[in-house]
C-alpha cells in the first residue's frame, strides 16, 4: 500500500465518502484472518449494493491471494421494498431455492462463503409484521441446504461489516449522513483491530487468548452455566460432549477461519432439555429488518413456555413458531463487558457487533462443531446428546456490567466464571 493511500476516497452511499485505506484494511483481513482463502479456492460473497466499493476491494485481496473465482451476490433496498409494497400476497411465500441450493452445491465443491453486512438494520421495521415472518420463514426454510455446511463448520466462512449510510443512520440518528458514515467508520476500525501497527498480528494474539479461555473451559467440564443479573435468573445446561469455540476455528475442510470479524466471545452447546429459569435481554435485538425491546423469557425444561417484547411482539411470536426447536436454545455465549466493541458504548442494530458488546444465548439451531468430534456425529447423535435442530438461528444480548455468570458440576461448589460483566 502507498504511504499516502489514507487520502484517497471511495464512494459508499449518496455524496459521503469512506477512506479506500479503511476498505483495503477490512478487504485484507477478510481475506487472511476471516477466511484464510486459500490458493484456488473459489469464494462465494454476499452483501448489501451499498457496499459495492468494499465488494470490490474484496475481489482484488482474493484474487492476489490466489482465488480461483470471486463470485458476489448482491441486495438492494429499494428492490427489498418494492416487494412490501407492490407484491402479491402469495410471493411472501416463495424465496430463492434454487439460488441456495447453487450456494450448496458450490460449498460442497469447496467454495469459501464471505457475507457483508451493512445494509439498514431497520429496513422492514414498517412493514406488515405477518408478510416479513412468511417472508423469513420461507427464505430460512430455503436457504437450509446452504446453511447447513455453515452450521455444521464445512467450509470456511466469515462475516465482515462495510459502513453505508443506511446503517450509520440508525446508530447516528441525529448527525448528518458524512458526520455518522465517518462515526461508523471509525467504530469498525477499531473493533476490527485496524488501529493497531500490524492488525494480523493482533488478531493472532486475540485469537490465542480466546483459545485459552476456550481450553480453562472445556477442562473445567461445566454442566451448567448459572446466569444473575436484574430481571435474570437463568440455569443453562450443557450438552453432552459439548466443546467451547471462539476465536479462529479449523473447519472440517481443514482451514482455520474467523467466523466473524469482530469476535470476542467464546460459545458452545446448551441442552435443548435442559434451560430452566428466566432472562432478560440488555439490549434491542434487529431481526431480520424488524427491532425487538425489552425480550423477556421463561424457560421450563429447555422450552420457552413465554416470551414477551414491548416492540416487536409479532414478530417475536412469529419467529418463536417457526419449529418446534426455533423456542429451544442452539447457543450460549460468554462475552465481556470490557470488549472493544462494548466499549464503543454503541447500540449498532446488528448482531454481528451487539453480540460482541454483550454475553448472549440464541433460538434454534446449533453448531454441531461445538460437539466433541463433531464432525463425525449423525444428526441423530447430535439430538441425543441435547443439540437443537431449527430452520432459525437468532442471537439475542443478555449480559451487562451487572451481570454474574458461574460454572456448575453436580455436587461441587459454583466456580465464579464473571463478575460484573467481566471474567473473574
Amino acid at each position: 500500500m502507498s504511504p499516502d493511500a489514507g487520502s484517497e476516497v471511495a464512494a459508499v452511499h449518496g455524496n459521503a465518502v469512506v477512506s479506500q485505506d479503511l476498505l483495503d484494511g477490512l478487504a485484507e483481513l477478510a481475506v487472511k484472518v476471516g477466511l484464510n482463502l486459500q490458493p484456488e479456492q473459489e469464494l462465494v460473497m454476499t452483501a448489501p449494493v451499498t457496499a459495492l466499493p468494499l465488494v470490490r476491494a474484496i475481489a482484488g485481496a482474493a484474487y492476489r491471494a490466489g482465488a480461483g473465482l470471486v463470485t458476489p451476490l448482491l441486495s438492494d433496498r429499494e428492490v427489498t421494498l418494492a416487494r412490501f409494497a407492490d407484491g402479491h400476497p402469495q410471493s411472501f411465500d416463495h424465496a430463492p431455492g434454487w439460488l441456495y441450493g447453487g450456494m450448496a452445491q458450490a460449498f460442497d465443491q469447496g467454495a469459501a462463503r464471505l457475507a457483508l453486512v451493512g445494509e439498514d438494520p431497520l429496513l422492514l421495521a414498517g412493514q406488515d409484521a405477518a408478510r416479513v415472518g412468511r417472508a423469513n420463514r420461507a427464505n430460512a426454510k430455503a436457504y437450509q441446504p446452504a446453511l447447513s455446511a455453515i452450521a455444521g463448520f464445512h467450509i470456511n466462512w466469515s462475516i465482515i461489516s462495510c459502513p453505508t449510510t443506511d446503517w450509520a443512520r440508525r446508530i447516528f440518528p441525529d448527525l448528518g449522513p458524512d458526520a455518522a458514515l465517518a462515526k461508523l467508520a471509525e467504530a469498525i476500525r477499531v473493533t476490527a483491530r485496524l488501529d493497531h501497527a500490524d492488525p494480523v498480528a493482533a488478531w493472532k494474539a486475540h485469537n490465542a487468548d480466546l483459545e485459552r479461555r476456550c481450553r480453562m473451559l472445556n477442562e473445567a467440564r461445566f454442566d451448567t452455566l448459572h446466569f444473575r443479573a436484574p430481571g435474570t435468573d437463568l440455569r443453562v445446561g450443557l450438552a453432552e460432549g459439548h466443546f467451547w469455540q471462539g476465536g479462529a476455528s479449523q473447519a472440517r475442510n481443514g482451514v482455520t477461519c474467523n467466523p466473524n470479524i469482530p469476535t470476542e466471545e467464546v460459545f458452545t452447546t446448551p441442552h435443548a432439555a435442559r434451560v430452566e429459569g428466566h432472562v432478560r435481554a440488555t439490549k434491542p435485538l434487529s431481526h431480520q429488518g424488524s427491532l425487538l425491546e425489552e425480550i423477556e423469557m421463561r424457560f421450563e425444561g429447555g422450552r420457552a413456555i413465554s416470551a414477551r417484547a414491548t416492540r416487536g411482539q409479532d414478530v417475536l411470536r412469529d419467529m418463536l413458531a417457526t419449529d418446534e426447536g426455533a423456542s429451544r436454545l442452539g447457543e450460549v455465549a460468554l462475552v465481556p463487558h470490557s470488549s472493544p466493541v462494548s466499549q464503543t458504548g454503541l447500540l449498532y442494530f446488528n448482531t454481528l457487533f451487539d453480540e460482541n458488546a454483550a454475553s448472549h444465548i440464541a433460538m434454534g439451531q446449533c453448531y454441531a462443531s461445538c460437539f466433541e468430534r463433531g464432525d463425525s456425529l449423525s444428526k441423530e447423535q447430535i439430538a441425543a446428546q441435547g443439540g437443537n435442530e431449527s430452520l432459525i438461528h437468532v442471537d439475542w444480548m443478555i449480559g451487562s456490567a451487572q451481570m454474574d455468570v458461574d460454572g456448575l458440576r453436580d455436587g461441587a461448589e459454583p466456580v465464579a466464571l464473571m463478575r460484573r460483566g467481566d471474567w473473574v
